[in-house]
């Protein structure tokens, strides 16, 4: 039976140079020229790790080592003002005697940036990005009965990107054993298809693989289990598998009124998959969901028969406290916030995210444009193609295959031949979902377009037109848009010197153009099926000292709600609602007559001081109200009016000095092993409201468990390791990873403050 084991506990790592051995005789050259090659260095089993002063330390994968340093302004900025270098994991493991003639396996989810994978000294795998998964069979060359040295050289001094990459084992790493006849790694593929007469049927198409050295009979078993955990329905086959050969069996069968999968409602379906032949037995479980969509010409995206316009946003993987090796939580937490904006789509931008990233978006109903890292029809470039296509085509989030982003050779015949090449590979592996590529450059003439199924661009609204006019039978959507930076809390005019642009929506680049205006481009075309927004979450590089980080987000670095995330809301939501974007702690600025923005979906907005009525403003959708207001302490009240009706209010009111520290935990579910768990100090007057301007010092301390990071402003240069931080307007994000003690608790301490503690 199939066995998948974490493999993130007990490796040793060590960044600091190590020197390569240079023999300067034959004799070594000759020895280290089999397949035992690495007899010297940190991939043999003979290295001492005390040899040569290197530091090498206990770590847990996944596993990011430059989001600990502190940030050098002689550094790279697009990549965070970091400094990459080389790096070594070694990992001791035991195989039993007991394990022999099962096959042995390792799914390195993402190694950054490239890799090399050694066990007992001989070299196994080779990976050339760092966003792909690549498996690794270990089945011939470990030594049973005894003790195994795994090694992995991380080369992270060349580049794939131009945003901050992190470095090392960012994702997890799984030990995966198998009888010799087993499905392949992602060989399970659910494909639900609804009939033209409106009925349903499921196709399973199983891959199996034969590692024996004779041909074998294998019979499969599926089994489709409801989201509720009813089974309710079973195909069965068989087929012949050659020795060391793999062969693809597909079984369908009819599914009567299925739950669909929606925007919100995850429902998942589940195949259970049991392959047998002779003494061998392999289960694996596969989700996917029932649903259809389409992209209309005319008319835009539909899904389960519904116009849905693509409120999207683009993401990296990338968190501020843990940079790329993100928690399980993490993911889900993110997406449960974009959500919560009103975005019902993620691009996966511009690589293949975290596989539970793409579990969040299954789970929670939201739709998903996925795309490969390379533009390349290379070997190399369609293998990582192909993993793309064979880890996600049985999501049901997934709608859309992005084979590129701005590639200069978009507007070039080159690039119409890598795409055909792409495109085979991908409709041969999946041909029920379109494809696109995000064009930049010269979109209203770039040949590229010619062969994709849905136009996608980014930016350049004055090619919009054009483009639906050229390829009025083919699908639309805006791949990337918007793009304009806003600080959380900074209400003053952009300030270079300390690296903040102003809160509110306005043009801080040559390229994009402020959300409302991309938005009301968007809505008034009922061609487009929607857009994409960079970003949803700001993302470490791209950025100017003494910034460190892309401020076009509309959840912060550390996954605090900007005023954008409100606007969003404003545009993407039918709810009613109103935003007023700041606060009202302007001390110094008393009497100064001051713009007060507000973000609203409702018509009408009455802005009322202290009680008394400043002014009332129509709104045309999407659209804001400004009121120039006389600051003095107090309190603001904007009211949003659907007819005679008020149907949504937003308070400021003039708070008290900071009194006591307060904690804000993300989510109140129990831990996991391993989990990191997310909070957010913020400062109380002695009233109990939350001071939004406040600048005090915290210190964190976590009993039962470890401060992983800590982060306030996009521009503390103080490493996010350290647990203590200056506050940046009115708060600290904390994350902390329990010791398995049973309880954690968790203080913040600030001079002169009430302290505040929290019992997990």
């Amino acid at each position: 039976m199939r066995e998948m084991i974490d493999f993130g506990q007990n490796w040793r790592f060590c960044e600091e140079p190590i020197p390569a051995y240079k023999p300067t005789s034959k004799g070594p050259l000759y020895t280290g020229a089999k397949t035992v090659r690495m007899l010297h260095g940190p991939a043999s089993v003979r290295y001492d790790e005390t040899y040569g002063g290197q530091r090498w330390i206990p770590v847990t994968v996944p596993h990011d080592y430059i989001i600990a340093q502190t940030p050098d302004v002689r550094n790279n900025n697009t990549l965070g003002y970091f400094d990459y270098h080389d790096a070594w994991y070694r990992k001791h493991f035991r195989v039993e005697e007991a394990l022999r003639g099962k096959r042995l396996t390792l799914l390195f989810e993402a190694a950054a940036t490239h890799a090399e994978v050694y066990l007992n000294g001989c070299l196994l795998a080779r990976n050339f990005c760092g966003y792909t998964s690549f498996e690794v069979d270990l089945t011939d060359f470990v030594i049973y009965g005894a003790e195994n040295l795994l090694a992995v050289k991380i080369i992270a001094a060349e580049h794939e990107g131009w945003w901050y990459e992190g470095a090392g084992l960012v994702r997890p790493v799984w030990l995966t054993v198998t009888d010799p006849v087993a499905v392949d790694l992602w060989g399970v593929w659910a494909n639900p298809i609804r009939m033209d007469d409106g009925t349903w049927i499921l196709s399973v198409e199983t891959t199996i693989r034969n590692d024996t050295d004779a041909d074998v009979r294998a019979h499969v078993i599926h089994t489709l289990i409801d989201p509720s955990g009813r089974e309710i329905a079973a195909l069965t086959g068989d087929t012949a598998v050659g020795f060391r050969d793999k062969c693809v069996l597909t079984l369908t069968v009819p599914v009567e009124d299925p739950v669909l999968w929606d925007i919100g409602a995850g429902n998942l379906y589940t195949v259970r998959t049991t392959v047998t032949a002779k003494e061998y037995t392999d289960t694996v479980r596969t989700r996917t969901g029932f649903r259809t969509f389409r992209f209309d010409p005319n008319a835009g995206f539909f899904l389960n028969g519904h116009p849905v316009k693509l409120k999207g946003v683009c993401c990296h993987q990338d968190d501020g406290l843990t940079g790329r090796a993100m928690p399980k939580r993490v993911h889900a937490h993110r997406t449960r916030l974009l959500m919560e904006m009103g975005a019902n789509a993620y691009r996966a931008a511009h690589y293949p995210t975290a596989a539970y990233t793409m579990d969040a978006l299954d789970e929670q109903g939201m739709l998903c444009l996925n795309e490969t890292r390379w533009f390349s029809s290379s070997p190399e470039g369609l293998m990582q193609l192909e993993m793309l296509i064979r880890r996600d085509r049985s999501r049901p989030s997934v709608v859309l295959w992005s084979l590129g982003n701005e590639e200069p050779l978009h507007d070039d015949d080159r690039g119409v031949r890598i795409f055909r090449t792409m495109a085979a590979l991908v409709r041969k592996l999946d041909p029920t979902r379109p494809i696109t590529t995000a064009v930049s450059v010269n979109p209203a003439h770039a040949p590229v377009m010619d062969v994709c199924d849905v136009i996608g661009v980014n930016y350049r609204p004055d090619s919009w037109d054009a483009l639906h006019a050229k390829y009025p039978t083919k699908g639309f959507v805006v791949t990337e848009c918007a793009a304009m930076g806003t600080t959380r809390g900074w209400l003053h005019d952009d300030c270079p010197a300390r690296g903040y642009f102003a809160a509110y929506d306005h043009k801080t680049n040559t390229f994009g153009d402020p959300r409302e205006d991309t938005w009301r481009w968007i809505a008034e075309r009922p061609w487009c099926a929607g857009g994409f927004q960079w970003a949803g979450i700001e993302h470490r590089g791209e950025t100017d000292w003494p910034r460190l980080c892309s401020q076009s987000g509309a959840l912060d670095l550390f996954l605090q709600k900007k005023d954008a995330f409100y606007q969003n809301l404003s545009h993407w939501s039918d709810t009613p609602m109103v935003h007023i974007v700041g606060h009202w702690n302007l001390a110094g600025r008393e009497g100064e007559t001051v713009t007060v923005r507000v973000y609203t979906n409702c018509p009408e907005v009455r802005l009322l001081q202290d009680g008394a009525q400043i002014g009332r403003a129509q709104i045309a959708y999407p659209g804001h109200a400004e009121f120039r207001v006389t600051y003095r302490p107090g309190s603001l009240r904007a009211e949003g009016y659907i007819g005679d009706e008020c149907t949504a209010a937003d308070v400021r009111e003039t708070t008290g000095k900071p009194a006591a520290l307060k904690w804000i935990p993300d989510d109140t579910d129990n831990p996991m092993p391993g989990d990191v768990l997310r909070l957010t100090c913020v400062c109380v007057d002695t009233m109990g409201r939350e001071v939004p301007d406040a600048e005090v010092f915290v210190r964190v301390i976590a009993d039962g468990g470890r401060i992983v990071g800590t982060g306030s402003d996009v521009a503390d240069h103080t490493p996010v390791t350290c647990p203590d931080r200056r506050m940046y307007a009115g708060r600290v994000a904390a994350a902390v990873q329990p010791d398995g003690s049973g309880t954690l608790t968790v203080y913040a301490h600030a001079d002169g403050l009430t302290p505040a503690a929290i019992r997990l």
